[in-house]
């Protein structure tokens, strides 16, 4: 797939928002934020970010900007806190100053509970309903993946938030005693993919264990299975919980085996690839170097491609302003790429 680099020289690179003056906004996972120039030339770190825990899986990893940007200068992130430690994941919002140097009046406004000792699994993609509230994917931080089927802690959720980090009305456990409010969904694994879909319906895809990588459009009050069932296995092999399927829980709409290890995702509006990807997710392999562009319908995947980018894991997919997606590369050379607009296999 033929691309164009758009800025080099990140230090793995996690995450990429686009200013409204043409700039890009891009999160590095050792704990720093930059914007980068049109032309490409980087700048310098921002202050204002909060202590990270980077190691690991950990550090700083999606940002977002705020549907109301362009007047209240705000941006969501999330990232690795420590405390006592231990380690979770944290959202926090923040004002890009006017001459874009730092993040001010930073403020953590939500953390998963518990914290636990672990490099592993923070999840960590937010996406911005019409309504305004916060979805963050939270992992099941590894070791703790028992959690994920417990409703008295954010490991494996997907929470939705007001944007002063409290529970968002309509959340499917308020009132329900042992059960945290700020929860949406249940039973996932490390999502690192969350996207409104054109229909405005939360699309998310998720690491599965070795093999049995999914796609879901995780529903109020759902139970998606992890650990009890998977369509992957044990590391090294041999069978994980019960099987594939269990009554009272969701079956993935795509899954794959081999894993792919998927992250970020874009939903393709615009018609800069053909009239017939619009609509159409778009992801990145960081395991295979590729994106996989997945038709869909009514709701259902119905047929993937690989996109290839040679020698690349792909950490963010994003559409711009412009109508063009743009990958970041998880490596310590990172670079933001630019996809140009080209006819796609099946697009015409």
């Amino acid at each position: 797939m033929r691309t164009q680099a758009v800025a080099t020289g990140l230090e793995h690179p996690w995450a990429v928002a686009f200013l409204p003056d043409g700039r890009f906004l891009v999160t590095e996972r050792p704990g720093r934020v930059r914007v980068i120039e049109p032309d490409g030339t980087l700048g310098a770190p921002l202050g204002g970010v909060p202590e990270v825990v980077a190691g690991g899986q950990g550090g700083l990893l999606d940002l977002v900007l705020d549907s109301d940007f362009a007047r209240n200068r705000t941006v969501y992130f999330c990232f690795s806190e420590p405390g006592g430690g231990s380690n979770s994941t944290a959202l926090a919002s923040a004002r890009l100053s006017d001459d874009r140097s730092r993040l001010e009046k930073t403020r953590v406004i939500f953390s998963q509970k518990p914290k636990v000792a672990s490099n592993l699994h923070f999840g960590c993609r937010i996406a911005q309903a019409r309504d305004g509230t916060l979805f963050l994917t939270l992992g099941d931080r590894f070791h703790r993946m028992q959690d994920a089927q417990k409703l008295d802690n954010h490991h494996g959720k997907v929470v939705r938030l007001n944007k002063d980090g409290s529970p968002a009305q309509g959340n499917p456990f308020i009132g329900r005693s042992g059960a945290l409010p700020e929860i949406w969904s249940y039973g996932h694994r490390n999502p690192q993919g969350a996207v409104l879909g054109t229909d405005g319906r939360l699309w998310l895809h998720e690491h599965g264990p070795q093999g049995g990588d999914e796609i879901n459009l995780p529903q109020a009050g759902r139970n998606y299975g992890w650990p009890v069932i998977t369509h992957g296995e044990n590391y090294g092999g041999g069978k994980l919980g019960e099987g594939t399927a269990r009554a009272g829980m969701e079956q993935p709409l795509h899954y794959w085996v081999p894993s792919i290890a998927p992250s970020g995702m874009a939903v393709l509006t615009s018609d800069r690839y053909g009239e017939a990807a619009r609509g159409d997710l778009f992801l990145g392999s960081l395991k295979f170097g590729h994106v996989a562009r997945l038709e869909v319908e009514g709701g259902k995947v119905v047929r993937e491609h690989k996109l290839a980018v040679p020698g690349e894991r792909i950490r963010d997919v994003r559409q711009g302003p412009d109508g063009l997606l743009y990958l970041l590369t998880d490596s310590p050379r990172g670079r933001l790429l630019r996809l140009p607009a080209q006819p796609l296999a099946g697009a015409s």
